[in-house]
């Protein structure tokens, strides 16, 4: 069997940091009468990346994992939490009439709940029975799972989602992820609730080991898994008397770089005066500095023929020309045996360019100097 990690996908070596024998293979569908005698029981092997942390299992799932089965009914005083918890959400993202999707609805217990808030409900649910509560009970829940990145969800995208304790079933937890951001609007927020593995550790809760549970997540392998799957963690903390690990999440979206291109063309539009100003039939610019930010400048302000040469310190460097604009790069010496052939230099040496200014208006006093900072040129 593979070790690779849920998460992460890097190979996991070396032991299990748990190992328990005979252990229940499931927390469902427990033996009859009839089976009872052929029922064994499994071992649990617990493993923990190296990489990103995460604790898991490297079991296969159990068979029902699509399911959202909770058998446990809502106490008063968890309804009334929910109700609160709920609506806050709702009202902090301003989700009011907006469209919201529990993943893994079950029989909607927690649907239910966040219909009261405002939101326009969805959910989706792998269990035909459960849909059908779902049904009869007036919730709009669609029947399926999302199997892979490209997975389709009817009347997507959605303004957000929740997920109640059903990501640490996934086998496949970054392709789940994968898919249910395909299905939501650009900057969509979310509620990922699972076991708090942190609550464990300190607790020592030794029991707290099942098959159906392929991951324990801490509050830094949870934000791990969110994080490299395309979402922003806005917030986690554990909640319900620290027993779920609640985290608030946004669907990350581009950056945006339109306004590089704006910034560009003023800055080739200084440049531009500046050569215009120093430049005459005898003399020409020239540009100090050779470094990566200062050729990009040279190639995207389109200065091949317009700079004399550039001049940069460093030996290796010298004798040979910038890449893309071919300028000659040389030497301070060359360019003090040159200087008359200069009418500015345009210094362009990031954080040495005010010493580099200084030296030049030192040792060249009638060579006007101007230092390319990110807002423009300052004249020296």
């Amino acid at each position: 069997m593979s070790k690779l990690c849920r998460c992460c996908y890097r190979e996991i070596t070396g032991e299990p940091i748990l190992h328990y024998e005979n252990m229940p293979k499931a927390a469902q569908f427990f033996p009859t009468k009839e089976e009872v005698g052929r029922e064994k029981g499994v071992e649990l092997n617990l493993y923990q990346c190296p990489y990103c942390g995460l604790v898991q299992l490297l079991a296969p799932p159990v068979p029902y994992y699509k399911d959202v089965i909770r058998t446990a009914g809502l106490s008063t005083e968890l309804r009334k939490y929910r109700e609160a918890f709920f609506q806050d959400f709702v009202n902090d993202y301003h989700l009011q009439g907006k469209k919201i999707i529990e993943i893994g609805a079950g029989c909607g217990e927690f649907l239910s709940i966040m219909e009261t808030t405002g939101a326009d409900c969805y959910g989706l649910e792998h269990l035909e029975c459960s849909v059908e509560e779902c049904r009869k009970k007036g919730l709009r829940v669609y029947q399926g799972f999302i199997e892979g990145e490209t997975s389709e969800i009817e009347n997507a995208p959605y303004d957000a989602f929740f997920i109640m304790n059903f990501l640490e079933h996934i086998p496949n937890p970054s392709v789940f992820l994968a898919g249910l951001r395909n299905n939501l609007q650009d900057e969509a927020v979310g509620l990922v609730e699972v076991p708090n593995m942190d609550m464990v550790l300190e607790k020592l809760m030794f029991s707290e080991f099942i098959s159906d549970h392929l991951m324990y997540f801490t509050k830094q392998s949870l934000r791990s898994l969110l994080e490299i799957n395309g979402f922003e963690v806005l917030s986690c903390e554990s909640v319900w008397h620290d027993y779920v690990l609640s985290a608030v999440v946004r669907k990350r979206g581009n950056i945006v770089l339109d306004t590089f291109h704006m910034q560009l063309d003023k800055i080739t539009a200084e440049i531009q005066r500046f050569i215009n100003l120093h430049e005459t039939d005898r003399k020409k610019v020239a540009v100090w500095g050779a470094g990566h930010q200062a050729l990009a400048i040279l190639a995207l302000a389109k200065l091949k023929d317009k700079v004399a040469f550039v001049i940069d310190s460093a030996p290796f460097k010298q004798d040979r020309f910038t890449p893309g604009t071919h300028i000659p790069i040389v030497s301070p010496a060359y360019f003090g045996m040159h200087q008359e052939d200069v009418g500015a230099v345009l210094v362009m040496a990031a954080s040495y360019s005010d010493e580099v200014a200084r030296i030049i208006k030192t040792e060249y006093k009638s060579i006007a100097v101007g230092i390319l900072r990110e807002d423009g040129i300052e004249i020296q």
